[in-house]
């Protein structure tokens, strides 16, 4: 290597951004975190979902959401997971709630079952008909996401979260129609958002401007999923409208009869995404845990959160 380029590697070097090393919380409060569960179809499933659970309880979530199929499909599972949560954790469950497909008097009774069985917290959103079909607002049904929250507050004071799209909701005709929906949602009711999964910080902090641009007041938590199938990761951001940057493909090219270097290869990647965030201000994570702990576990204690039986 010549003087030059020695010199030249120094300056870069030199002028390079400065990122604190772990721990990077200088004594700050640990953020809020939540999870999201799905439903199990199988008992194997169910024994898989509630040895997560247990796994995550410990470290106090605010809250733990469980996931309702397209059309509303897995109604009843949900239905048996919330209550199951309410009768045998501490955890707070907050159902989840669409209006595809549905007749406004059937989600209307839905939502009361919740609350006399002493739901609070709704993740109230428009939902997908199943197969892929094109969404078309129920005849006797509430529109869209915005018209549930309405609908939801004159049944009952439940907290209620809604979705944010930070690259955008793929039907919406643009990224501004996007944020006035938002915006509506929550001026309908709602007390927070959550965001579709994303891999490029700069894309959610770019949406976070624009959102308090908008009027948006109200906290947007970024959603996190840690990836270890790429390749079904792939397919699922695909239909959500989620980009996934190049350098995740190169991340896991090789790997697919290698699962445990896949699991490193999600915890470097997710624990990277989260800390960043973290040093940008963002004190709440919604993880998106697809029933499976461990990565979720250790993600949340980068982040500072403690079981327990640590705490304090």
């Amino acid at each position: 290597m010549t003087h030059s380029s020695s010199q030249d590697t120094l300056a870069r070097w030199a002028s390079a951004q400065r990122i604190a090393p772990l721990p990077a919380r200088d004594g700050a409060a640990p953020p809020a975190i939540s999870f999201e569960f799905f439903p199990p179809k199988t008992p194997a499933l169910e024994a898989q979902l509630w040895a997560c659970i247990g796994r995550l309880a410990v470290l106090r979530p605010a809250f733990v959401s469980v996931t309702y199929g397209a059309g509303g499909s897995t109604q009843e599972r949900t239905h048996a997971t919330v209550l199951r949560i309410m009768r045998e954790t501490q955890l707070t469950p907050a159902a989840h709630l669409t209006c595809v497909n549905a007749p406004r008097a059937a989600v209307d009774e839905v939502a009361r079952h919740y609350w006399a069985a002493g739901v609070r917290h709704i993740v109230a959103l428009r939902g997908d008909p199943p197969g892929g079909a094109a969404y078309a607002p129920h005849p006797q049904g509430y529109a869209f996401a915005a018209d549930l929250v309405a609908g939801l507050k004159r049944i009952a004071d439940f907290e209620i979260t809604v979705a944010a799209y930070p690259e955008t909701h793929p039907e919406a005709a643009s990224p501004e129609a996007d944020l006035d929906n938002l915006k509506r949602k929550l001026d309908a009711g709602a007390s927070r958002a959550i965001s579709q999964v994303f891999f490029d910080n700069a894309v959610f902090l770019r949406f976070l401007d624009r959102a308090r641009a908008a009027g948006i007041t109200a906290p947007i938590v970024p959603g996190i999923m840690p990836v270890t199938n790429f390749a079904q990761a792939q397919k699922f951001c695909a239909a959500c409208g989620t980009s996934m940057p190049h350098w995740m493909a190169d991340m896991f090219d090789g790997l697919d009869d290698d699962a445990e270097t896949r699991r490193m290869v999600a915890a470097a990647m997710a624990a990277e995404q989260v800390r960043l965030l973290q040093a940008n201000g963002i004190d709440e994570f919604h993880f998106y845990t697809l029933n499976r702990p461990d990565l979720t576990y250790a993600i949340a204690r980068i982040l500072g959160v403690k079981p327990a039986a640590e705490a304090g």
